[in-house]
């Protein structure tokens, strides 16, 4: 007699026999028994308006805000959001495709096809029953066409929005069910210029990476530790007029504070009083005048954004505000962190999802979950068209799973292979560049073609990946400078990667040729934006 399987909400904890008890923070987070957070990276004051790179402050030119730490903007870079999905998420093949050394379309064998969860019937190079080709490219970076990751994307992006978009996967192991690998490139985000107006770091918890995965030790700089942002009220409570701007206007309340500003400084220039004070009576009116001045009945409240809540949003109410689903918590941790960072006030920032360690049984909470995911993708990138900014989304997870070629037929499961195990030999990490002037060119160098500037590295037949590919194959230090040397050539800036990451291990200039995907998107800062 065939066996019932056991119905489980999707959202449920994961307890895996094979695996031993959670006992850290990031155990949970990848099992499902804490939902993941997240947090966002930036740095100045200025850029708190809708479309803010262009918004520079006008408090009175006579006031001096040197030593106050008062910034005029952020750093004008390209905007940066990472996903760390925690726990080991499918990212080749059912999703992302990867091929041998060719790229993408060099396609893996039945069998290699059949260990990332695609059937025999479902492999690229064959076309589905309305004769349309599993190996899709609407993306520009090849996604099986009936990938979750993609197939969310889409719910959340406007029809066409694929034209703008173009990506690279990068084939690279990393261990299963850990924290310890160190994916989180945000400090070197930071480190390549990224910046903000009001944070400095961002991760999806409260520790030095802000992420579910470590950072590289070479990059670990203390200043940068994470600011907590994974709700509307985290966006709102960053800035904080006081009481005075409800009473008066933002000009009037601000036109106080500098005159406290200036009687203040006139008082201690009388009175001998320790250096230190004197330092924080002045800088804190300043630091108040410009915060009234810059962000006084400034909508922050990613809620209260008709392009990202609403009729005409990215999501609607009823999705935003549901607090009875997992989607609702994720659509209001991935606004939170999207305003930010898309509108200048932060430069860039993680969203760690959890509950990816979905190996063990139906395929069919992979795909839920991919969705999920997806659909928290698609809004980054929608949005940041909507503001009209670039973007750079990074995609990884600790460690990955394999099928043993059993399938799923349930309406979720979609036929196609179960998860049954942890095998990092299946690792991949990618990345999406949205360039609001059409789609990102691929570079090309001695002896690579362009698609093998897409897919950096390669998986052998069988679906394993090729360690000595690149340097990022099997060293997750070498993958996230991989990632980091792909932002700065987006800008064109590839020169000063060896001036500002010393023994980088990633070769001599003719390597690196080979790991940049594409040409520069933008000539070292993008162009002052006009604010809404």
């Amino acid at each position: 007699m065939a066996k019932t399987r056991k119905v489980r909400h999707w959202d449920e904890p994961l307890r895996h026999p094979d695996h031993p008890r959670p006992v850290t923070r990031r155990d949970f987070v990848a099992q499902g028994f804490l939902t993941g957070s997240a947090y966002a990276l930036g740095g100045g004051v200025m850029s708190l308006f809708s479309n803010p790179r262009k918004a520079f402050a006008a408090l009175s030119g006579d006031l001096d805000t040197a030593g106050c730490g008062i910034s005029l903007g952020g750093a004008a870079k390209i905007p940066f959001i990472c996903f760390d999905l925690a726990g080991g998420a499918n990212v080749a093949g059912s999703n992302v495709l990867v091929g041998k050394e060719g790229g993408q379309m060099d396609f893996l064998s039945t069998a290699g096809y059949s260990k990332l969860g695609l059937p025999g019937d479902m492999v690229p190079g064959l076309t589905d029953a309305n004769g349309q080709p599993f190996a899709n490219t609407d993306f520009g970076l090849a996604f099986h066409s009936d990938s979750a990751f993609k197939r969310g994307m889409e719910a959340s992006m406007s029809p066409g929005r694929g034209t703008q978009l173009n990506g690279a996967i990068i084939p690279a192991r990393s261990d299963n069910d850990t924290g310890n690998n160190p994916h989180n490139p945000l400090y070197g985000i930071a480190r390549a210029g990224a910046d903000g107006s009001i944070l400095t770091l961002a991760g999806s918890e409260n520790s030095d990476s802000g992420g579910n995965s470590t950072l590289p030790a070479t990059l670990m700089d203390p200043e940068l530790r994470p600011t907590k942002v994974d709700r509307p009220s985290d966006v709102t409570g960053l800035v904080d007029t006081g009481q005075l701007v409800g009473i008066l206007s933002a000009r009037d309340a601000t036109a106080v504070m500098e005159s406290i500003y200036r009687i203040s400084e006139q008082k201690m220039g009388v009175v001998t009083a320790d250096a230190v004070l004197q330092d924080l009576v002045r800088c804190g009116y300043m630091k108040a005048a410009d915060i009234a001045e810059r962000f006084g009945g400034v909508p922050l409240d990613p809620g209260q954004d008709p392009m990202i809540v609403g009729p005409n949003g990215i999501f609607s109410d009823a999705e935003f505000n549901d607090d009875g689903s997992r989607d609702g918590r994720e659509f209001r941790k991935t606004a939170s962190i999207m305003k930010l960072v898309m509108n200048g006030f932060a430069g860039a920032a993680c969203i760690e999802m959890g509950g990816y360690d979905y190996h063990g049984g139906a395929r069919a909470e992979g795909e839920v979950k991919d969705f999920r995911a997806g659909r928290c993708m698609g809004a980054c990138i929608e949005y940041a068209a909507r503001v009209g900014v670039p973007l750079m989304m990074y995609v990884f997870s600790d460690g990955s799973l394999s099928s043993n070629g059993v399938i799923d037929n349930s309406v979720e499961g979609r036929g196609k292979g179960e998860w049954v195990s942890d095998n990092s030999s299946t690792a991949a990490a990618f990345f999406m560049v949205f360039d609001p002037n059409g789609r990102a060119t691929l570079r090309t160098s001695p002896g690579k073609t362009a698609a093998q500037h897409q897919q950096l590295g390669y998986f052998d037949a069988g679906a394993a990946v090729q360690r000595a590919a690149t340097p990022a194959a099997n060293n997750v230090n070498l993958l996230v400078n991989t990632v980091i040397l792909n932002y700065m050539a987006l800008h064109g800036e590839e020169g000063l990667f060896d001036t500002l990451f010393l023994n980088h291990g990633l070769g001599n200039t003719t390597l690196q040729d080979s790991l940049m995907a594409f040409q520069p998107i933008v000539n070292g800062i993008i162009g002052p934006l006009n604010p809404t």
